[in-house]
């Protein structure tokens, strides 16, 4: 009895010490794209990282809107998790707060090569010498437009507002074609984004280092005279996403602006928002016609912008420091068309390739099957020029705040509403352009 006590005893202890090293050797990760389909493809990456290296992830799904709270709740009870794939709006302030490790992100940026990211994704998270996260994927706002309109007109694309200017007045002829469908409605944050988008375009922001910067008074008359000229090429009414994709299917609308969440609904794989431009629901035939703008110039600021939307890999400071670099170094290099086939059609690559294959990661993302009810590669949908802009907006992505270390008090400013609402009286003739730049100064600077 004793030698089989003695055994059990063993036995036992053997048992625990395997599961203290599974334990030891399991990393969590907690992850927002929480959607069943998206959810199984991370655990497969998980599960191919597991077979590789012997290191297990635990995938942890938790809301978007419930991040900021678990994760200072985590931070608190000393039980972050090892990596958090997160918005951009975190990746600062958590670096800061000590939530984050920027000296892991930055290990795994540099050992994948500084030159195979994006440098706009980078930028944005630049945090002291180095990096607060490591950036995964994200998107570009777009000005799509009829590319065919525009080549018959003999129009430039709509790169610039002067552009954008000359084609309203050749191609704007209500109500069999709008020039434009601009957003209007106050209380979209779709207004906020697009009004976003064209400030950036002319250089203009509402913060500097120090927080509220007045806005200046005569490259803001320059952005809101423009947008004044973009909703009077519009049709009446309150506007957001819904008409301008109504209109721009309909082929009523000659440019608009939105996020590349469109493109497979545009190339007729989606049954619930079909074009209607003809009478074949599922023709790519106004994806064939459309063009696609990332990169957008007002007067004042010649090289543009690009309003971007960003996604990364943050490591933590309660991590187990080694295999969370490796699994983030994985899911960014062998396993990054994993990653990116979550949902290619709003993950655009922020790492282009290798340094032995620069473009490697861009070609497989080309590949990537987008759709829902019908499925096909965005490059067989789009020829290689469009794919290319794309892309390459990421590199000048821009957002109010960021380059400030502002984000926060830029996000509270756009979450106020006070310049959408502005902007609609002035539109609206019920301002003067100099009383709408003193309204948005005045109401702005009330906002910390």
């Amino acid at each position: 009895m004793a030698t089989n006590k003695a055994r059990l005893l063993a036995g036992t202890a053997l048992a625990l010490a395997i599961a203290g090293a599974a334990q030891a050797d399991t990393i969590r990760f907690w992850t927002t794209e929480t959607q069943p389909e998206r959810l199984a493809r991370q655990e497969q990456m998980a599960a191919d990282f597991a077979a590789e290296t012997g290191n297990d992830v635990e995938v942890i799904p938790v809301e978007e809107g419930d991040l900021g709270t678990r994760a200072t709740a985590a931070f608190a009870a000393g039980d972050l998790p090892d990596v958090i794939y997160h918005t951009l709006q975190w990746s600062l302030p958590w670096a800061e707060e000590g939530i984050l490790d920027p000296e892991a992100a930055t290990d795994v940026i540099e050992d994948l090569g500084e030159d195979t990211f994006a440098e706009g994704a980078l930028k944005m998270a630049a945090f002291g010498e180095g990096y607060a996260a490591v950036p995964v994927d994200g998107w570009t706002q777009m000005i799509l437009y009829r590319k065919d309109l525009f080549d018959e007109a003999g129009l430039e694309a709509p790169t610039t507002y002067a552009a954008v200017e000359t084609a309203l007045e050749k191609l704007h002829n209500p109500p069999e074609m709008y020039g434009f469908v601009a957003a209007t409605k106050v209380d979209e944050p779709f207004m906020s984004q697009v009004l976003e988008h064209v400030f950036l375009a002319n250089g203009v922001t509402p913060v500097g280092e120090d927080g509220f910067a007045p806005l200046d008074e005569a490259k803001t008359t320059e952005v809101l005279e423009f947008y004044k000229k973009l909703a009077d090429a519009s049709p009446p009414g309150d506007l957001y996403w819904d008409q301008s994709r109504s209109l721009y299917f309909s082929g009523n609308a000659a440019m608009i602006i939105w996020s590349p969440f469109i493109l497979d609904e545009l190339a007729g794989l989606r049954d619930s928002a079909p074009p209607t431009i003809n009478d074949d629901p599922t023709s790519p035939e106004l994806a064939s016609k459309t063009g696609i703008v990332t990169t957008f110039a007002g007067p004042s600021n010649p090289d543009g912008a690009a309003w971007g939307d960003m996604r990364y890999f943050g490591i933590t400071s309660d991590a187990d420091t080694d295999i969370a670099e490796e699994f983030v170094a994985y899911s960014m290099d062998k396993g990054y068309t994993q990653t990116l086939a979550i949902a290619p059609e709003g993950k655009f690559p922020t790492r282009r390739g290798t340094a032995d294959d620069p473009t490697a990661f861009q070609k497989a993302w080309a590949e990537l099957p987008v759709g829902v009810d019908r499925k096909a590669p965005l490059g067989d949908l789009y020829d290689q020029s469009k794919i290319d802009e794309i892309v390459s907006g990421l590199d000048v992505a821009q957002r109010w705040g960021v380059t400030e270390g502002q984000l926060a008090l830029a996000s509270k400013m756009i979450n106020s509403q006070a310049i959408n609402r502005i902007v609609r009286q002035y539109i609206d003739g019920q301002i003067e352009v100099a009383d709408a730049v003193a309204a948005m100064n005045d109401e702005l600077s009330k906002i910390e």
